[in-house]
């Protein structure tokens, strides 16, 4: 059976190639394009099975792409995804009117990766693949460990008493078995001497006993001494290499106890600056009368004008129309500048929080410059503050700026030698935020 084909289309090349490596996992070849030009001039020579498809990017944009796929009776039967943040049943119902089959978000879970596949015939069907009954389980060690019961103190000692009861049954045996044997021989060389009815005229000449069966009883006897002497030193080999191991455990155990304790006094503080953080940022309704701000943290990999800030921003804007309020309505967005591990094309994440911020790969916000002024909000925000407008008669609006990393709210620790990654991103997470403000009309 042919591998099936799949064209991604994305000016992002992380993108690209977070996508492609998802897909290259089910077996499936994968083209890219940067642009919807490069797209259709590569449809012109090749027949993907599906096309994946961005929607914001330089040029033609993704929808205009379908628009033309779709038209041209050589390509129209190709099946198309759109690939994108952009969201909302208004933006779905859009994609799919023009052509397009569905909309896949950026932010993409393998199992969606799946369900999508099998909607565009690009994997064979489920009742078709033989599952195994036995599945293999890998256990993660630290995990085993962390979630094991704390080993008894007293384990060597029982081990050692255990050997101990060991050698005694074996001496026990020995001479059970050493006695069993001499009775033997004595009852055979009884039965080999005749009884005479009537006594000899001169005594008889006593018989003279054969020396082999005495000699074999030594050698037995020997043998098992040897034994024994080799089982006691591998008990006590053995034991000592348990002592060790019991040792090295303990260690490991006490490392692991202490880290956790660490992180969990990091999640501590981290909670309390940021509730700190955004306790300074707003007033009290029964203190400060009418609002007038509220602040909002977001955390690093997510766009800032979505999710808990878009129910935030509705919130806020129900409490103004509710105190008549009439003026401008701020919502300014500012960067956190984050200790991250990983590169650019697999994509960063923060640091662990142990790590010294020396050898961070990269101190920044790499996610929050990559967006352009669109992605920065998704549909549902851009469709809150379009209508915001015209609900309020024109009484409220609303302006959307992006200060950067300039201002902060928390300062930073002086970058030194003993500064830990978990230090730095507690002052970057409460930097990175979105702030909401009324400024009333004169």
């Amino acid at each position: 059976m042919a591998r099936k084909r799949a064209l991604v289309v994305d000016d992002s090349k992380s993108a690209r190639v977070i996508l492609s490596r998802m897909l290259e996992k089910y077996d499936i070849e994968v083209d890219m394009a940067e642009s919807a030009e490069l797209a259709i001039e590569y449809l012109k020579h090749n027949r993907p099975d599906a096309i994946f498809m961005d929607h914001l990017m330089p040029g033609m944009d993704g929808l205009q792409a379908v628009q033309a796929i779709k038209s041209n009776p050589q390509t129209a039967m190709i099946p198309i995804m759109m690939y994108t943040s952009q969201e909302g049943e208004l933006y779905v119902g859009q994609a799919r009117a023009l052509g397009a089959m569905g909309v896949l978000p950026k932010q993409v879970r393998p199992v969606d990766v799946s369900k999508v596949l099998y909607e565009l015939h690009l994997l064979p069907d489920r009742r078709d693949m033989a599952e195994p009954a036995l599945l293999p389980v890998e256990l993660d060690a630290t995990t085993a460990l962390l979630e094991s019961k704390p080993i008894s103190p007293d384990w060597a000692r029982r081990v050692e008493a255990t050997v101990k009861e060991q050698s005694v049954d074996l001496r026990r045996f020995i001479v059970a078995s050493l006695d069993s044997f001499a009775s033997r021989i004595v009852s055979d060389v009884g039965a080999a001497t005749p009884v005479s009815a009537e006594p000899p005229p001169f005594p008889a000449p006593v018989p003279r006993q054969p020396v082999w069966p005495w000699a074999v009883a030594l050698v037995v006897l020997l043998g098992m001494g040897v034994a024994c002497a080799v089982f006691w030193s591998l008990s006590r080999e053995e034991l000592a290499k348990a002592r060790v191991e019991l040792a090295a455990l303990h260690a490991a155990n006490a490392d692991l106890n202490r880290s956790g304790d660490e992180l969990a006094a990091m999640n501590k503080e981290l909670t309390a600056a940021l509730a700190a953080s955004t306790a300074s940022q707003m007033a009290p309704a029964s203190t400060a009368g009418p609002l007038t701000g509220r602040v909002e943290p977001v955390p690093y990999g997510e766009i800032p004008f979505d999710r808990s800030r878009l129910d935030a921003l509705r919130d806020f804007l129900a409490k103004l129309e509710i105190q008549g309020f009439r003026g401008t309505v701020k919502v300014t967005s500012a960067e956190g500048l984050f200790c991250l591990s990983g590169n650019g094309t697999d994509g960063y994440v923060p640091a662990n929080a142990v790590l010294l911020i020396g050898k961070c790969d990269l101190v920044g916000n790499p996610f929050e410059d990559g967006l352009t002024t669109q992605q920065r909000q998704s549909l549902g925000f851009a469709n809150l503050v379009a209508g915001v407008r015209q609900r309020s008669a024109g009484a409220i609006s609303v302006v959307i700026e992006n200060v950067g990393s300039s201002h902060t709210v928390t300062p930073y620790p002086l970058r030194n030698d003993s500064v830990t990654a978990g230090e730095w991103n507690r002052a970057a997470a409460a930097n990175n935020r979105v702030e909401f403000s009324a400024d009333p009309a004169p």
